[in-house]
């Protein structure tokens, strides 16, 4: 009996000195991916050819400005949304539309019209039944010309006030991204 106590009190000792000599590892933080390409793919549901806005920035932030290209959506209609985001800064290209599905609960998209009568709703949904917005539905009022603001929060406050309504006022988190498209209804 007394010899188990004394491999056991060994044993521990052992364990102890291991756990004790091994370093601290280091905490690496979940850096912000570059996004230099945003594709917003817009279907009307009743058919007809798809208008694809688009954001390109193949330097990041800084140097050469983005290329931006709005376009014309038909008034009255009810269009599918399906946004793309790529760092194509990387070979090969990542794809990052993938780690915010994968990293669902931390992602919000915002939609905003200023101008324009287009009504957005979410078509899609995190693990914990909150809108993400790589889906969604846009309801298109009639003719006009203005703007279309698409931004993706990292870590938002989705139990805040309006915000799984996508009103971004009490969001939180911080701007992955942020585009403005302009557009013509007719």
């Amino acid at each position: 009996m007394r010899s188990n106590i004394i491999n056991l009190l060994g044993l521990v000792v052992i364990v102890l000195a291991f756990v004790a000599c091994e370093k601290d590892r280091p905490v690496i933080p979940n850096e912000e991916e570059l996004i230099t390409t945003l594709n917003y793919t817009l279907t009307p549901t009743n058919g007809g050819a798809a208008v694809v806005l688009t954001f390109k920035d193949l330097d990041g932030d800084g140097g050469n400005a983005p290329t931006i290209t709005g376009g014309t959506l038909s008034n009255t209609t009810v269009y599918t949304g399906t946004l793309e985001l790529l760092n194509e800064a990387e070979d090969p290209i990542e794809d990052i539309t993938e780690e915010i599905a994968e990293e669902d609960l931390e992602h919000q998209f915002f939609f905003a019209a200023n101008g324009i009568d287009i009504d957005f709703s979410y078509a899609d949904v995190d693990g914990q039944g909150q809108p993400i917005g790589l889906s969604s539905t846009l309801t298109v009022g009639g003719a006009g010309t203005g703007t279309l603001t698409v931004t993706l929060r990292h870590e938002p406050n989705k139990l805040a006030s309006g915000v799984i309504n996508g009103q971004i006022a009490n969001a939180g988190g911080e701007t992955d991204i942020e585009v403005v498209f302009p557009i013509t209804i007719q």
